[in-house]
């Protein structure tokens, strides 16, 4: 459920944005005090307590804050911001599978009164940077999304830009440099107290665990890389910076000289070229190079999308055939992790050591299939869907022949069509699909 914002806020927003884009080179001098305004610290602990989330090193969780009282809990942090006493605590690090199983990907959990600061600084910032950046930039960002990006891409591919670089950066939010982003961040921010508080941020330290499990705090004032994923306001300083690639792609024209087009979503981007690929991938290399990033050169590739199919954003682009038109086409279908990862969700939900009731079974696994298919709508997506569906049936009937102690397999009792009418499971081909 989205959450509406105040019309004060509204207001105040849309005369930053205004402001923004209507003088490109304005630095606006006097947003701190906007921060702790009660309308801004309120609308930013409620978004923070409707994402919920686990707590940070403090253990502080919101049933917590609504039994110490919500508004004395605000009016003690609006205090300390106002008074300039605010220090970020410790950011607590975990680490999370990265999708497919493969290495695990660091996770920062700043505590709820930090996540509330830095979910107030950004409701003030956003509007001023949303006027800079580019429509390359798909990336958390209001009222644009990954759908869009994966659109934009077999756009280019059906108008001729086949040629693809295939992108990857190493460790991209662990390795901004905090001076560079500081001076990205002052070409709009003379506010000192602003600055003041997002270098606080930056400079938190990392409690985290060494290789024998004791607990170590690291990074702190002495770092000067990485921006901890997982903060509230990480996204928006991603995008800050990734801004500056972007300006140069459109500076030295390569849209140009090699017809490629930029997309871009956070830390992943691909450019598509109706020529000229290779060269645009050493003009990137040296790029990311002069301002502080990596390209992980393991990853990062040139491809023919009529030979070579390549993945972003969980689907897979190239080369298709219709059974229908008897021809090949430039497609796009779920890739095959994407359709994996869901499998090894559809197992955790229908596992051997399962026991609770099949009302709650089914409700946890609809709300996968769902969000799954949400996302999974766009392009040739049928196939993948009919073959998802069957391995469902064949996991339901399994769980439900073990749990009822049948034995037969279950093919009679479960049938497709009871999985998905009386027992009640989604039915992925019925969900809805955009062309």
């Amino acid at each position: 459920m989205s959450l509406t914002t105040p019309t004060k806020l509204e207001k105040l927003q849309q005369a930053l944005g205004t402001k923004a884009k209507q003088e490109p080179s304005y630095r606006f001098y006097q947003l701190y005090d906007k921060v702790y305004r009660e309308d801004v610290l309120a609308t930013a602990y409620a978004h923070c307590r409707q994402k919920n989330g686990a707590p940070g090193v403090d253990g502080q969780r919101f049933t917590d804050i609504a039994a110490y009282g919500e508004e004395r809990w605000l009016s003690e942090l609006r205090e300390e911001l106002r008074q300039e006493r605010y220090r970020p605590q410790a950011v607590r690090r975990v680490l999370i599978p990265k999708p497919g199983g493969v290495g695990e990907r660091p996770l920062g959990i700043p505590t709820i009164r930090d996540r509330v600061a830095q979910t107030a600084a950004r409701l003030v910032l956003e509007p001023i940077f949303e006027a800079d950046f580019d429509e390359a930039a798909y990336g958390y960002r209001p009222g644009r999304g990954a759908l869009a990006a994966v659109k934009e891409v077999h756009q280019a591919l059906r108008q001729g830009q086949t040629q693809v670089v295939d992108a990857d950066l190493s460790s991209y939010f662990d390795t901004i440099p905090h001076a560079e982003l500081m001076k990205c961040l002052a070409r709009r921010i003379s506010d000192g107290k602003m600055l003041r508080l997002i270098k606080l941020w930056l400079k938190a330290p990392v409690a985290e665990k060494d290789d024998q499990g004791r607990p170590r705090l690291t990074g702190g004032k002495r770092s000067t890389r990485g921006i901890p994923q997982g903060g509230a306001i990480s996204p928006l300083l991603a995008n800050v910076y990734m801004h500056r690639f972007i300006r140069a792609f459109r500076r030295y024209g390569l849209a140009q000289r090699y017809g490629a087009k930029l997309v871009n979503y956070a830390d992943d981007f691909v450019i598509l070229c109706r020529h000229g690929a290779a060269q645009v991938l050493t003009t990137v290399r040296k790029w990311m190079g002069q301002i502080g990033l990596t390209i992980n050169e393991r990853k990062t590739t040139v491809r023919r999308a009529w030979q070579e199919a390549f993945d972003f954003l969980g689907y897979t682009f190239g080369r298709l055939y219709s059974p229908k038109r008897r021809c090949f086409y430039l497609g796009a279908r779920p890739s095959t992790k994407a359709s994996k990862r869901l499998r090894e969700k559809v197992h955790g939900h229908l596992h051997r050591g399962v026991v609770a009731p099949w009302d709650e079974v089914v409700s946890g696994l609809n709300r996968t299939l769902k969000g799954w298919g949400n996302y999974f709508r766009y392009g040739t997506v049928t196939p993948t869907r009919h073959a998802l569906d069957r391995y469902v049936c064949g996991r339901v009937r399994d769980f439900q022949r073990r749990r009822h102690k049948l034995s037969t397999r279950g093919w009679q009792e479960y049938s497709y069509d009871r999985v998905h009418t009386e027992l009640g499971v989604t039915t992925l081909v019925d969900l809805p699909v955009t062309l």
